[in-house]
């Protein structure tokens, strides 16, 4: 997995990087199959202080690219926000692949197969 963590009007210190890759360590526990994970940290320039703080994730997997956006007055805690999305985001996806591709059978009224539909 590569991962990729940039700041947008702010400085990404080394123990914020640690922190945002600690959090993320939880999405290779449930699926292994990420191929690149980049993650936007900003700060908007904002008069109110209420939600200014964004933390966003794209995860590329095979096939498609997983997006997931926070914002929270603590950067802290907009990624650990992060991180509970982009786990529910990751555990839907890998349902929806192990979900099996079933074929339904239309059947007439005396038991004789008219078609076979695909769901």
């Amino acid at each position: 997995m590569n991962l990729t963590i940039s700041g947008h009007h702010l400085e990404v210190t080394p123990s914020l990087r640690s922190y945002v890759m600690a959090k993320l360590e939880r999405i290779l526990r449930h699926f292994d199959q990420v191929v690149d994970v980049k993650v936007l940290l900003t700060v908007h320039k904002q008069k109110e202080k209420d939600k200014r703080q964004r933390a966003g994730c794209t995860v590329r997997v095979k096939g498609q690219d997983l997006f997931v956006e926070t914002q929270h007055f603590d950067l802290y805690a907009a990624v650990d926000a992060l991180a509970d999305k982009l786990d529910r985001v990751v555990m839907r996806y890998k349902t929806r692949l192990q979900a099996p591709r079933l074929g339904a059978k239309r059947l007439d009224s005396d038991g004789m197969q008219l078609a076979e539909l695909s769901v």
